[in-house]
């Protein structure tokens, strides 16, 4: 659900909104807005986390390392759990262990979206297997 709010901005801003939303595909202003403010949102609120495009679209991740699905996922398998976990997941990917303590809270925070992130990162990696596979049997 969606409630209409009026807003002003000075002209030159509006300007940037609108060039900024012109250039990205099915951008609309309010719709740049919307997800400008949900963003700036979560930086307050998340102190360290970034949001980065790629291939598969913005996601959160560390200002100065890995996509936060990424951390999530390493954290997963892990054998330890606890703190031990988060130690092992710091020098398995060469973070210090406060990092890790940032991508901890936004996953608490927003858990179905870096779940989501997870899955379709897997079912990527599992699509490339199966056409790795496919083309290993065309060779042999």
């Amino acid at each position: 659900m969606t409630t209409p709010v009026s807003v002003r901005f000075e002209d030159h801003l509006l300007t940037r909104l609108r060039r900024r939303a012109a250039g990205t595909p099915g951008a609309s202003v309010s719709g740049l807005v919307q997800r400008l403010v949900d963003e700036g949102l979560r930086l307050v609120e998340h102190p360290g986390v970034v949001f980065k495009d790629g291939p598969s679209g913005r996601r959160a991740a560390l200002a100065a390392g890995p996509d936060i699905w990424e951390i999530v996922t390493v954290l997963r398998e892990v054998d330890e759990r606890g703190p031990a976990a988060i130690a092992a997941t710091a020098d398995i990917l060469s973070l210090p262990v406060p990092q890790i303590k940032i991508a901890i809270r936004y996953y608490a925070d927003f858990t179905a979206e870096i779940d989501a992130e997870i899955a379709e990162a897997d079912a990527e990696s599992e699509a490339a297997q199966a056409a790795w596979e496919a083309e290993q049997r065309l060779l042999a």
